[in-house]
């Protein structure tokens, strides 16, 4: 198939997902159980896949954001949320989200599951598979927190881990383990702050901008390949390799990217692994230790740098790494 996943995959997917609703989601309360000290006894599920009968969007949503709020204030303490649809400002958009599930307030902390159907095979998964979603967890973890921000709730309450929940070797029994998303909300946050509406790109453009490729009846085009050069050339862009495969401007965004040293040319791992660096060249200068201007929301990943820097030099002198 060109696009989208097998059909055994979908199934296999959805097989286990049912086995860990099974019994009045035994299987998902025991893992949370586990992993986050939940008494099994005083566990309860609130299914959000409709809202009475209804599946439509906007009801599930406000369903959802009411159980938030219940959960966050302690009127409802056990409550774990069965697909609840979550609401995220993207560039002046409501984008509506879909997570697997959102456990109860434990302690001082609600966290995000995904439940994945690639196995894990003696405690270890596909990494790739686990950044990604660890990168879909953190635009969830980001919607909660902006949902709460919006209610005057701290946003400290919703965890900065979340529990992937896959297949253990070659079995459907479930396997699960909190997996760290700082990083990934960094990168994903950066990203976001980086949009903006299509309105305020338009009114910061020169007068006579224009992206018409339309032609006039003699066949001329309305607007000369200078004006179009000149607009594109004003628009910022958000180059990634992915952009090769769906975008006529993609060649253009991908010389710009790499004569900006935009870590975004070398792929979305590099992209994401440093986040709130602006250019490869500041990157380098930082783990060589040339820099020392850290801002506070660069401390960690300077730090992740440094330290790959010196592992590097190690191997390379001769020492052990």
């Amino acid at each position: 198939m060109p696009f989208g996943q097998s059909p055994l995959a979908i199934t296999r997917q959805r097989a286990f997902d049912d086995q860990l609703k099974a019994y009045g989601y035994a299987e998902l309360i025991t893992l949370l159980r586990a992993e986050l000290g939940v008494p099994v006894a005083e566990a309860a599920v609130a299914d959000l896949n409709t809202v009475g009968e209804n599946a439509d969007l906007a009801p599930r949503a406000a369903e959802t954001k009411n159980l938030l709020r219940a959960i966050a204030e302690d009127r409802e303490y056990r409550l774990i949320l069965d697909h609840p649809i979550l609401t995220l400002d993207v560039a002046g958009t409501t984008a509506y989200l879909e997570p697997d599930a959102v456990s109860h307030r434990i302690g001082d902390q609600l966290h995000v599951v995904l439940v994945r159907s690639f196995a894990a095979v003696d405690g270890q998964a596909n990494a790739r598979k686990v950044a990604e979603a660890a990168k879909q967890a953190a635009v969830y973890v980001l919607a909660i927190r902006q949902t709460f921000q919006a209610s005057g709730l701290p946003i400290g309450l919703v965890s900065d881990r979340f529990l992937l929940v896959l297949p253990k070797d070659f079995t459907n029994r479930p396997y699960g383990r909190l997996v760290d998303l700082r990083q990934q909300l960094d990168a994903v946050q950066n990203q976001l702050d980086r949009l903006a509406r299509v309105e305020s790109r338009a009114a910061a453009l020169s007068p006579d901008a224009t992206l018409d490729l339309s032609h006039n009846a003699e066949g001329q085009p309305a607007a000369s390949a200078d004006q179009l050069l000149r607009t594109v050339e004003e628009l910022p862009h958000l180059y990634g390799p992915r952009c090769l495969d769906m975008c006529e401007l993609s060649r253009y965004c991908r010389d710009s990217a790499v004569n900006e040293r935009d870590p975004a040319h070398l792929g979305s791992t590099v992209r994401d692994s440093l986040p709130g660096l602006e250019n490869t060249s500041t990157a380098l200068a930082f783990a060589r230790g040339e820099r020392d201007d850290v801002a506070e929301t660069q401390e960690e990943v300077v730090a992740l740098l440094r330290t790959a820097a010196e592992l590097r030099a190690r191997r390379l002198g001769g020492g052990a790494a």
